[in-house]
């Protein structure tokens, strides 16, 4: 009796830890294209340029009772000559406790209220390299030393809100931002605050079977004084026909601010192949024209590449 009480006693112990459940995932992106480029009054030059590929690892424990610890390490890195890109985490590194009230997040990732808005509508190329928005304000992007609250989806609606210590080395910052998916019809907004600089968009995305349109608005105000601040617009389409996708994005920007401020338009032509649900071949053609003549900020490429995801 006295054994069976022991194997009972260890049994119990042990229980917790048999219904605990983690996982570790190594992933990664590698994104490079060959370019024709110029930029501004320059000669056109060939080059082979990466477009924000990483590595990453992320894992998950399952603590019972609806209770999950998460973390995610996501390494940048130039795909082109192997070199690193900033501070090796640079994408993220945050820690997380998440369950039916949401979840709370620690550590280093992207705003929120970029994924809410400029992001959700760059269907090409995931809004990287020569062809990302170069238009769309980062005065406010602040990626460090951020607590955040996740809400759960209820009714399609989703919310981040974060925010930044500034440890006394730089001002602390805010970030809010909205989703609402459901269905074809897709809504978001984001507002971000770093010291007195400060950014508000709005976006909206709607599918029409195998054409996606979608658009935002951004305005920024760098809180210096008198023509400080500026509008930016954007609008994507995409058709899909089978395994390829035809994008076309246009947006521009009016004066003031703090890129483009004699204002700006870019334009976006590009085409997708998907050779798998992982792997894919793209071409485009991007250029940015500010109303300036011909100057420094004047660029455009012509660029063939390959994605892979793994």
């Amino acid at each position: 009796m006295k054994k069976i009480a022991l194997v009972a006693a260890i049994a119990a112990l042990a229980a917790p830890a048999a219904f605990a459940q983690s996982s570790v995932t190594l992933w990664g992106r590698i994104n490079t294209t060959v370019e024709s480029q110029k930029v501004g009054a320059g000669d056109r030059k060939v080059v082979v340029a990466n477009n924000a590929s990483r590595l990453g690892f992320k894992g998950q424990e399952d603590l019972g009772g609806g209770l999950k610890a998460s973390f995610a390490l996501e390494h940048g890195l130039n795909s082109d000559n192997g070199a690193a890109t900033g501070d090796f985490w640079n994408r993220e590194a945050s820690v997380q406790l998440s369950g039916a009230f949401g979840a709370v997040r620690l550590g280093r990732w992207t705003p929120g209220s970029y994924f809410a808005t400029a992001d959700y509508i760059s269907n090409h190329n995931h809004d990287t390299g020569s062809s990302s928005d170069e238009l769309y304000s980062f005065a406010t992007f602040k990626q460090k030393n951020k607590v955040g609250y996740f809400t759960p989806t209820v009714g399609g609606f989703s919310g981040e809100f974060a925010v930044g210590a500034g440890e006394g080395a730089e001002p602390r910052s805010l970030d809010i931002s909205g989703n609402y998916d459901q269905g074809p019809l897709h809504l978001g907004a984001g507002f971000s605050k770093v010291g007195s600089a400060k950014q508000f968009a709005v976006r909206g995305l709607y599918e029409l079977g195998s054409i996606v349109l979608g658009a935002y608005v951004q305005r920024e105000d760098m809180g210096t004084g008198a023509n400080d601040s500026r509008t930016i617009a954007r609008v994507s389409a995409m058709y899909v026909m089978g395994a390829s996708e035809f994008h076309l994005n246009v947006g521009g920007s009016k004066a003031g601010g703090s890129i483009g401020s004699n204002g700006a338009k870019q334009y976006t032509l590009g085409y997708n192949y998907n050779l798998s649900k992982r792997t894919k071949v793209y071409g485009f053609y991007t250029a940015i024209d500010s109303t300036a003549a011909k100057s420094a900020g004047d660029f455009s490429s012509l660029a063939a590449g390959i994605r892979h995801n793994f």
